[in-house]
């Protein structure tokens, strides 16, 4: 038997760091069951409700997590007085959880007021009688010496006190789309070796390699998944960026080139939405490597892409000349978007 039934958790989590984790997790420990209640008025920079909500639901999909948001809640000023934000949490846990709790779980000294306005709210409504429990957690902040207000300073500075999960939100993607033989590869490479991040290849090649050029029609779609799921993986482990070999609106391309349609899958799929956008121009000399068509068909899939750019309402720039040239370009572009 666990020393609670039900814990509490309550915090903004902007963004949810180690500190926070260590906390929750102490709950875990002692709760049969336990309650993570997040709420921000106003949202904090990078950190909006449905995004925090993601994280705490990635991070403990064992907890109830309730995450008040703006668009459905009339939820008090951060800088409100603390009894409303106490009485708030005493009627989330009534009118939204349904019960009442036993502990609240919290490292600052405010705890134990806390704990007797949940006490005084619950009893009131004749939901309990025996007193909340405060449990101090770390206050001093000695095994986790984070705040997020640091970390929305920078988050890359101290992505050592975010999960993967969470740190990957603030990675931005870029990527590089471009007909065969533009430069794709080369510059997501060079940009990753450049900045010191990572980089997602381009999986349909592998699968066309890998298959004696042979792509069947359901071959589209997963080359897509798997695509996306390399991009996802891979921004846990990128610095600040990472840089993507194509995307799926060139899977997307080729299924409607070879098979005249596309799954509504994939087609939803290629709607992905990077934060930079580069269309390789087709302005040196193609190189046929065995796996590719023509220059004229490198030249149709250049001014699809800018048609299809335009029809999305996507920003892109265009990269060309010379290798040191486009680098220096998408540089100064990714310099001048922080």
């Amino acid at each position: 038997m666990k020393q609670f039934h039900t814990g509490l958790v309550v915090g903004k989590f902007s963004p949810l760091h180690l500190g926070h984790e260590l906390l929750i997790r102490r709950a875990l420990h002692d709760c049969e069951q336990v309650v993570i209640i997040g709420y921000s008025q106003p949202e904090l920079p990078g950190c909006g409700s449905y995004l925090r909500e993601q994280w705490l639901r990635a991070r403990f999909p064992q907890a109830i997590v309730l995450v008040l948001h703006n668009d459905r809640h009339d939820l008090p000023d951060n800088d409100a007085d603390a009894t409303v934000h106490r009485r708030l949490m005493g009627w989330a846990c009534q009118h939204l959880l349904g019960r009442p709790v036993d502990a609240v779980f919290t490292s600052e000294d405010y705890g134990d007021g806390f704990a007797t306005e949940l006490t005084r709210y619950f009893a009131e409504h004749g939901r309990r009688r025996a007193p909340v429990r405060h449990v101090l957690v770390d206050q001093a902040r000695s095994a986790i010496p984070v705040s997020g207000t640091v970390i929305r300073r920078d988050p890359h500075a101290h992505r050592a006190y975010l999960s993967g999960e969470v740190y990957a939100s603030f990675v931005q993607t870029v990527c590089f789309l471009g007909g065969e033989s533009s430069g794709k590869s080369t510059m997501a490479e060079a940009m990753a070796r450049e900045l010191g991040t990572v980089w997602a290849a381009e999986y349909g090649r592998e699968l066309w390699v890998a298959q004696d050029g042979e792509l069947a029609y359901d071959d589209l779609l997963r080359i897509a998944r798997v695509q996306q799921q390399r991009e996802d993986d891979l921004r846990q482990q990128a610095t600040r960026y990472l840089f993507c070999d194509t995307s799926a609106l060139t899977t997307l391309f080729y299924s409607r080139e070879m098979f005249d349609r596309a799954a509504p899958e994939l087609e939803h799929r290629a709607g992905r939405r990077y934060d930079h956008v580069l269309l390789c121009a087709p302005d040196f000399d193609f190189v046929q490597d065995g796996t590719r068509r023509e220059d004229g068909f490198r030249l149709r899939q250049h001014d699809w892409y800018v048609a299809e750019l335009r029809r999305r309402e996507i920003g892109y720039t265009l990269l060309t000349g010379s290798l040191r040239q486009r680098i220096d370009t998408v540089l100064a572009q990714l310099t001048g978007s922080r």
